[in-house]
């Protein structure tokens, strides 16, 4: 990918604004934890990495600053609650500021961006060696460099398999309500010129039906200590149609995801969005006013409806409790 999701520029942070994709590339400049909490919940920067990586530049632009540190971590832990690499993030730059001092922020924010890149690069090394020449890959959200500092998760599976010389094709659910998979997903592919196929989220077990998916990859949240993952709403029902379909269902995610101290995915707490991502979009409505309105952002798919789950260490099977603790020793 050319264009950077985030980078850190004079001591400054820039996040590509991912609300004006496709039709625009724009960077939103922050210069303290407010602006990064403000862009993380506004969705200006998404995907479980990429907030991460921005929450721990939003500490290191508060202690450049010289202010007192406690308001910016609480103030970025409430930004978004489903998705663990934001607190573990803050959790990493918490001790390394109690180990190391405030002017040690920055190289670790850098590390942390620096390694999330290296590990996306690993993962889609191991998860690779699942697709098969000529795969029709279906995948959910957007789980590409968008989502991460570069290469991305589910999306750097198919494209390590792409550069493994395999011929790949994609199939981009738009993802409702707030169309990740059609302006972001389609639009890495795209660029990419990796062949991409948009549908709408109902569209998917039709296509799976008539055999035209060989698999799904997606990205994960949260993954809980028995499997369990937390994934954009509407993740359970593809692993649902794919098991159905006898379908490999795989989820791609880093450690640095998994949540030890959930016993399970009924613990992951799912994050409720505003009415008006439902109603409408970008300033069109097409709902009536007053209707009730639900609009959880995530949903949880059992660990029993998972093929596999690839993470930097390599390619879990089967995943359970006793594997996830495996993995993540």
């Amino acid at each position: 990918m050319a264009v950077e999701t985030l980078r850190w520029r004079e001591r400054r942070l820039e996040l590509l604004d991912q609300r004006l994709l496709p039709e625009r590339i724009e960077y939103l400049e922050c210069r303290r934890a407010l602006d990064v909490a403000q862009a993380i919940r506004d969705m200006v920067v998404r995907g479980a990495p990429a907030i991460g990586c921005a929450a721990a530049f939003g500490i290191a632009l508060e202690a450049l600053r010289g202010e007192t540190l406690d308001a910016a971590f609480d103030l970025l832990a409430e930004s978004r609650p489903t998705a663990v690499n934001l607190f573990w993030a803050l959790e990493r730059m918490r001790k390394a500021l109690d180990a190391r001092g405030a002017g040690a922020l920055e190289a670790e924010a850098l590390d942390i961006l620096r390694e999330d890149l290296a590990i996306n690069r690993a993962m889609g090394q191991h998860g690779a060696a699942l697709i098969k020449d000529g795969a029709r890959i279906m995948t959910h959200c957007n789980a590409g460099a968008l989502a991460t500092a570069g290469h991305g998760t589910a999306l750097g599976v198919i494209r390590s398999a792409r550069d493994q010389g395999k011929r790949v094709s994609v199939i981009a659910n738009e993802t409702r309500p707030y169309l990740q998979g059609a302006r972001l997903t389609a639009w890495e592919m795209v660029r990419e010129k990796i062949p991409v196929t948009l549908i709408t989220d109902n569209m998917a077990g039709h296509l799976m039906s008539r055999r035209e998916v060989d698999l799904v990859i997606v990205g994960a949240d949260r993954v809980a200590a028995n499997g369990d993952v937390a994934n954009k709403i509407g993740t359970f029902t593809l692993a649902v149609l794919a098991q159905r379909h006898g379908l490999p269902f795989y989820v791609a995610a880093p450690l640095s995801t998994f949540d030890m101290s959930i016993a399970d995915g009924s613990e992951i707490p799912i994050e409720e969005r505003g009415a008006d991502e439902v109603t409408g979009y970008r300033g069109m409505n097409w709902a009536p006013q007053g209707v009730l309105v639900r609009n959880p952002a995530f949903d949880v798919t059992p660990h029993d409806l998972i093929t596999a789950l690839v993470c930097e260490k390599g390619v879990l099977r089967d995943p359970d409790r006793e594997g996830i603790a495996r993995l993540a020793r």
